[in-house]
């Protein structure tokens, strides 16, 4: 039986929220932006009319205000795009319960077995968008294939509103002459590769020898391959699987430079603070460590290494962030923003045996007092017990909480 997948994918969805809730934005050039005061003046989304401007996301405002000088910025709302995105859910919860998250505001759906129910998967997908419409006020573009790529990649062909079907029968003909940048996981770096191989189309990646995608790109060009010869067949989980995280990471873009290796260590402890929380809940332990800065050029830089023994303690994460990055930058530019990151992630397991090379008991210590922290914070809120070292920093960072969510869409 060929199974009948669904991508479904809110259109411009916070600044579709954005002029839901505010009907005087409707029919103007709208744009979500972060705060220009506190230097997160980028592009996070925009409307049908901005985009016809020209305006892109990840750009700076002034940029976008450039192109279009009747851009409307409005700041993002989480709040009211967590409960849209639920609400959403709810609709797909009608036709199945295998529904796989890909962001706040995209959902593969399996609807393979509801057919004698509800029809068709073109069926259903319009009867999806048209409830989306009618009582959310919002409106999603639907990709309906064989397997999650293609029809993630329909979603992506016809928009907005729009249901757009790629048949197993004929997916060659569609898909095969479009760019190969067009195909999930083809980014800019991997697309200058298989531009090196003279791949260029999605017919081009399915025809080559797979062999020469492996020497080049990896395991990850053998994947590829795969998946431009329709073969990606993975499963759409239920709406109730919990993924294993492969990292967690925050990162802040600070109100002022940063100078010196102390106010790093500052930052670094805060954000530490909420990825040991993540650790702790997701009961896993890092065995590796990464920070990441960008300095006031806007120069990029990441570092990595292994740990000796695996944390979870925000203190000791930020204590072995500053190590890693005294190793590697003699801060010959102050840092506009920093972030640090978990990586090897694997399961908890308590501390028993005693390390020549470390205070064992003082890391029992601190895990289980980051423990009991965490029930509080849960239960009064985060600012009921803040470190003493933070006090002052608390307030600034406090508000800034949509721009350390750091992590990518399918590592969480």
């Amino acid at each position: 039986m060929v199974r009948q997948i669904l991508h479904c994918d809110l259109n411009n969805f916070y600044a579709s929220v954005a002029c839901r809730d505010n009907p005087e934005l409707r029919g103007k050039a709208v744009a979500v932006g972060g705060s220009k005061e506190e230097r997160h003046g980028i592009i996070l989304a925009k409307n049908e009319i901005a985009k016809q401007y020209g305006v892109s996301t990840g750009e700076a405002i002034w940029q976008a205000q450039q192109k279009c000088p009747s851009l409307v910025v409005v700041p993002p709302d989480f709040k009211r795009y967590t409960y849209f995105s639920q609400e959403v859910r709810r609709i797909y919860e009608r036709y199945t319960d295998l529904i796989e998250p890909f962001g706040i505001d995209e959902c593969w759906l399996d609807v393979t077995g509801s057919r004698r129910l509800f029809g068709t998967g073109e069926e259903i997908a319009d009867r999806i968008r048209r409830e989306i419409n009618a009582e959310q006020g919002l409106t999603a573009s639907v990709g309906v294939s064989f397997n999650k790529i293609f029809a993630k990649l329909g979603s992506d062909l016809r928009k907005p509103d729009k249901t757009n079907i790629i048949p197993y029968e004929n997916f060659r003909e569609i898909l095969w002459p479009l760019e190969v940048n067009r195909l999930l996981g083809v980014g800019p770096a991997t697309e200058r590769k298989l531009h090196s191989l003279a791949v260029f189309t999605i017919g081009d990646l399915a025809k080559i020898d797979p062999e020469a995608l492996r020497l080049k790109l990896g395991k990850n060009g053998v994947l590829l391959h795969r998946f431009a010869n329709g073969e990606e067949n993975s499963s759409v989980l239920k709406s109730d699987f919990k993924y294993k995280p492969q990292s967690i990471g925050r990162s802040v873009t600070c109100p002022k430079d940063l100078t010196t290796f102390s106010e790093v260590y500052r930052v670094f402890l805060r954000l530490s603070e909420e990825v040991g929380r993540e650790l702790r809940r997701e009961e896993m332990q890092a065995h590796s460590i990464a920070v990441h800065i960008r300095d006031s050029r806007l120069a990029v830089k990441e570092f990595m290494t292994g740990l000796t023994s695996p944390l979870q303690s925000a203190k000791a994460l930020a204590d072995e962030g500053i190590r890693l990055l005294k190793a590697n930058y003699g801060f010959e530019y102050p840092l506009r923003s920093v972030g640090i990151r978990a990586i090897n992630l694997r399961d908890y397991s308590p501390r028993l045996q005693l390390s020549f090379f470390e205070d064992n008991m003082k890391l029992i210590k601190q895990d289980t007092l980051e423990r009991s922290v965490d029930l509080v914070r849960e239960r009064f809120g985060n600012g009921a017990v803040v470190r003493a070292s933070l006090m002052n920093d608390f307030t600034a960072f406090r508000e800034q909480s949509p721009s350390t969510l750091g992590h990518p869409r399918l590592s969480v």
